[in-house]
């Protein structure tokens, strides 16, 4: 049995418990040629193929980011895909390596934002857990005025996640702009927990 013979469609199977036992197996034993396999039915493979080997590769990611860290090319070229499944889930594994891989991201940034903004909530949240990484790694100057400038749109339900996301890696030039888009947000949040979250997060920063 192959390792595309493991994937959850190959098996005939609708939940993911295959790609996930596979992700495992991978991890595991650090097999660096499945996890080529695998980047390869990303880019070549059917659409429920590349669906489960993202699936796959993201799993191992979350386990062992380092091992699927040199398939970024994968990824980034998984995001200008038309199947939205295959666009977050690339998102998904970016951002298992962003860190690691951040100079080469840093010079992917809009592939990744034009992803999102295009993308599920999945891939936008991924997105902004990107430019944190990024933020984090060292990219703070380029990282951060981003992530506010995204924070100013970003749908309701999303907007207190994001901002406590991007507090730790503020920057002091960007702080300015990051309190005003709070504080004007903070008015058009309808539910008490959600605003409760950002008053805090206010309180902290200006404490």
């Amino acid at each position: 049995m192959t390792v595309l013979d493991r994937l959850a469609g190959a098996m005939d199977r609708r939940d993911e418990q295959p790609n996930v036992a596979l992700a495992e197996d991978i991890a595991a034993r650090g097999d660096l040629a499945a996890i080529a396999e695998l980047a390869e039915a990303v880019r070549s493979g059917s659409t429920r193929q590349a669906n489960d080997a993202l699936k796959a590769l993201y799993e191992i990611g979350a386990r062992n980011p380092e091992l699927i860290a040199a398939q970024c090319p994968v990824f980034v070229e998984a995001l200008r895909s038309s199947n939205n499944r295959k666009v977050w889930g690339a998102m998904t594994a970016i951002d298992t390596v962003a860190e690691r891989r951040a100079a080469t991201l840093v010079a992917e940034l809009p592939a990744i934002i034009a992803a999102a903004d295009k993308g599920s909530v999945i891939a936008k949240d991924h997105c902004n857990s990107i430019l944190v990484k990024l933020a984090r790694a060292g990219y703070g100057e380029l990282a951060v005025p981003i992530l506010v400038e995204r924070l100013r749109s970003a749908a309701p339900n999303q907007f207190p996640t994001y901002a406590e996301e991007i507090a730790p890696v503020l920057t002091p030039a960007a702080r300015p702009g990051f309190l005003a888009v709070l504080k004007e947000r903070l008015g058009r949040i309808s539910q008490d927990s959600k605003r409760r979250r950002v008053e805090k997060l206010l309180a902290k920063l200006n404490g």
